[in-house]
């Protein structure tokens, strides 16, 4: 995951956690990608990939802050290295700031643009703002009617928060109604107080007061996330399977049928989803870019020195060393894994520390949706599409 611009953005979203970035960098220092460094990353990263096709993930802050003329130099950096390689593009946007211009560059060059959208206008405006802060709602719709026009592949990333959380259908529906086909759904999830060890006790999922206690006001309660969930996958499971892609479902399903779950936050390990930063600084994690996980920087080194050294090794299975031992005994571990480290901060019935903040959620939408996830694999495994669950 790439930060061509580093923090930089033009909204001020209440609840990014990636603003902050800033402090990494000295005061008066460019967070635009230096030429030397883009070109550096791009022929190590194609290197680096043991596979004929190389995915790059493009994100920020807002990376349509650099221009067209940044990407179309990376476009043709890609070509130049690529040496016989299919390369992909992935962009993640606030859709705010495209045009014509940039519908034709994604148009012809087949990015595959993620748009950040958390329902509609009335739910998405209460955090995502402007500088000013003002609405976004409507420069981010504008953005999505040029991709549209310019036959533009995207998806949508909806942050799953406090308010969207209790209006679950009107989120999904709006979704649709937009024209999405892919959705993800990012739960947020930030600390009061990044250095408290976790709860005193064993967290109460039915006692909102003392879970609130620890988290930012606009961070999603456990129950409200497995209750978005399950009332989402609910109408979709009658409806759009096979039509209507949610990121979450598929990789509960591909869990559930022996698969890769393609989520890194239920991967029984972490330390293979890399972040960079614009000065070439490579961390541990997107959700880690603190100066303690910092395991390299690309004019120095390369892409496989350090996913390879003890550092990142180390990083990555921590994940599954310290997993408490409700989550070792729970029959949703194969799907879970104990969920993202980073949300990993409660205590579990027995104290042990670990236990992350989402659990109540997650083993709510895992419990109510495992009748179907077990006769859509059936389906699978029987070679006949999953859709047809909604037949029955």
């Amino acid at each position: 995951m790439t930060k061509p611009v580093g923090p930089l953005c033009n909204l001020n979203c209440k609840y990014c956690f990636y603003l902050e970035k800033q402090r990494l960098f000295p005061a008066g220092h460019s967070l635009r990608m230096a030429d030397d460094v883009l070109e550096r990353y791009i022929r190590h990263y194609i290197e680096s990939q043991p596979t004929e096709e190389v995915q790059f993930a493009w994100q920020g802050g807002e990376p349509t802050l650099l221009g067209v003329g940044f990407f179309k130099k990376a476009v043709a950096l890609q070509k130049r290295f690529a040496n016989g390689r299919r390369i992909q593009n992935a962009f993640q946007t606030n859709g705010t700031l495209l045009d014509d211009d940039w519908g034709a560059f994604l148009h012809e060059n087949q990015f595959l643009v993620g748009i950040s959208i958390d329902g509609p206008r009335h739910i998405h405006d209460v955090y995502r703002t402007d500088k000013g802060g003002e609405p976004s709602f409507d420069q981010v719709v504008r953005g999505i009617e040029i991709l549209k026009k310019h036959r533009v592949e995207f998806n949508t990333l909806t942050v799953v928060n406090r308010r969207n959380a209790r209006h679950p259908l009107a989120v999904y529906r709006f979704l649709k109604q937009i024209g999405s086909g892919y959705i993800q759904f990012i739960p947020i999830v930030e600390r009061e107080d990044e250095t408290a060890d976790g709860l005193a006790g064993p967290p109460d999922p039915n006692d909102e007061t003392s879970l609130d206690h620890h988290v930012t006001p606009w961070s999603v309660r456990p129950i409200d996330y497995g209750n978005f969930l399950v009332s989402i996958f609910r109408e979709w499971v009658k409806k759009d399977v096979g039509r209507i892609f949610v990121q979450m479902f598929d990789a509960t399903l591909a869990s559930w049928a022996g698969e890769r779950p393609g989520l890194c936050v239920f991967a029984p390990k972490c330390g293979t989803g890399l972040a960079m930063e614009s000065n070439g600084d490579v961390y541990s994690c997107d959700h880690y870019v603190y100066p303690e996980y910092r395991i390299g920087n690309i004019m120095k080194g390369d892409f496989q020195e350090m996913i390879g050294s003890q550092k990142q090794t180390k990083f990555g299975n921590d994940k599954s060393d310290a997993l408490p031992d409700c989550c070792r005994r729970c029959a949703y571990r194969f799907a879970c894994n104990g969920g993202c480290p980073k949300h990993r901060f409660l205590r579990s019935s027995d104290r042990e520390p670990g236990l992350n903040y989402l659990c109540a959620g997650y083993r709510k939408f895992f419990r109510a949706t495992e009748p179907h996830m077990k006769t859509m694999t059936r389906l699978l495994r029987a070679g006949r599409a999953p859709a047809e669950v909604m037949k029955r």
